[in-house]
Formats: structure tokens, sequence, C-alpha cells
């Protein structure tokens, strides 16, 4: 099968690439280095010729509603346009655990991406999943001051990236579904302290400081709304099998 990943050289789309390989699959992966800027569009026309099924994990660094939703708008209308023109009859999306109940800050631009596939001719499947195990370092690296962390009080379901990139590929394989069943970890676990717990891994010393994040979106972050339900899928590997690993 011919697939083509769209922000496959980040975090998930990293082990997207990597499980469609190991399953035999011809992967292209769209990104600059290849000559395809997703945002703009260029370079895409030609990059999905003969390209059975789409996966679009690309992401973008930024708490602003207006520029998230400025990026995803452009590059799932860029990707469904050159799919059509290609004739790719599968478009497969990940998105976030809870957004339309939070669509505010980062989450407004996934909602749009949301609403902007399904109004689309592709046929489709949407995965939500909850944050993966490698976001107590980004958040870390990001709200670090000095020797302090300053770490939103969020509630959190933590899922190795490693297992959504293989249920992507289970998806891909298989014909349009529509949204399918979330996928979240095996546990939930307070940011702050998975923070303070990668701190120790790396060795790294400091203070972490948990704040409340004030209106709809910080209620968002505590409250349960970025978890999974009882309807939802679970991944196997925990937050500290994680960890673990990462020091062997």
């Amino acid at each position: 099968m011919k697939l083509a990943v769209a922000g496959g050289t980040g975090t998930v789309g990293t082990h997207v690439v990597e499980v469609a390989r190991e399953r035999g699959h011809d992967v292209v992966v769209l990104s600059r280095s290849a000559g395809i800027n997703l945002v703009s569009g260029s370079g895409l026309s030609g990059a999905l010729s003969g390209i059975e099924a789409v996966i679009d994990v690309a992401s973008t660094r930024t708490i602003s509603a207006k520029e998230s939703t400025a990026f995803f708008a452009a590059v799932t209308r860029n990707l469904l346009t050159a799919e059509t023109e290609a004739g790719v009859g599968h478009h497969v999306a990940l998105s976030i655990v809870g957004i339309d109940q939070a669509p505010h800050a980062y989450y407004a631009g996934k909602v749009e991406q949301e609403r902007i596939v399904r109004a689309g001719t592709v046929p489709w499947t949407i995965l939500r999943a909850t944050q993966f195990h490698e976001f107590a370092g980004q958040i870390r690296a990001q709200m670090s001051h000095g020797p302090v962390s300053i770490i939103p009080k969020m509630v959190s379901q933590p899922v190795a990236a490693r297992e959504v990139g293989e249920r992507l590929i289970d998806l891909a394989e298989q014909s349009p579904a529509g949204r399918v069943a979330d996928l979240g970890g095996p546990r939930e676990e307070r940011m702050a302290e998975m923070v303070r717990r990668y701190a120790r891994a790396i060795g790294a010393r400091g203070l972490v400081l948990e704040i409340p994040i004030p209106g709809a979106y910080g209620r968002a972050m505590r409250d349960g709304t970025l978890v999974t339900t009882k309807d939802s899928d679970h991944g196997r590997r925990t937050f500290d099998q994680w960890l673990a690993a990462q020091a062997q």
C-alpha cells in the first residue's frame, strides 16, 4: 500500500512512518525537506500520485486560537484539494480527545480541522487521542524560567506515541470509518507530577510549580475534559514505563 504522511518527522509522525515501513508499505513523507510546504500547498500536487491514503499528523507550536486555526485550516484544505486531484480514497486525521468541549487556544485549530475534513469530499477517518508521553518534556521546556518550571494544573492520560502510530496505520489499512473510538493511555496522571518525574529521570534540578490556568481553557485542563470516556480504547505502556525506556 502506498501511503503519504503529513507531519511525518514529528513526535508521532516518525512512529507512523516507522510502523508503516515495518509492515511493508511504501511511504511518502510530506515535509519541507522533500520540497513540500503544507501551509502554502507548494509541492503537494505531484507528491500524491498513486497514494491510496494520506495520514495527517501535522502540528504547530502555538497556544493562539487564531494562529492554530489558520494553520490547521490551510493544511487541511491543501491536503484535501491535492487528494481530490490525485484520486486519493482515504484521509486519516489525528485529533485530540475532548476538543469539541474545549474549543479554545490550540484546540480551536483542531476543531476547525475536523470540521473541514467532515465537510470534504474525500472519504475520511478521524482518530482522537490524548497527549503523548513526550508532552511532559515538551511542556517543561516551554514553561521553564531558569530553575523554575510553571506547569498548568492539568489532568492527563498520556499514551505512547508508538501506539498511536500503530492505530493510525491500522485505520489506514482499512476502509474509511468516520469518527472512530478515542485512544487514551492506560491511566490518568497529573501533568505537574509527570514533569517532576521526567526531570528526575534526566537528572535535572529545579522547582516545579503547578498553577491553575484561568478561563474555560484552563478549566478543561483540570476537569477531565481532555481524558477518555468509558467507550474509548486504551494503550498499554504507562508513562513510567516510557520513562524507564528512555534511560536505556
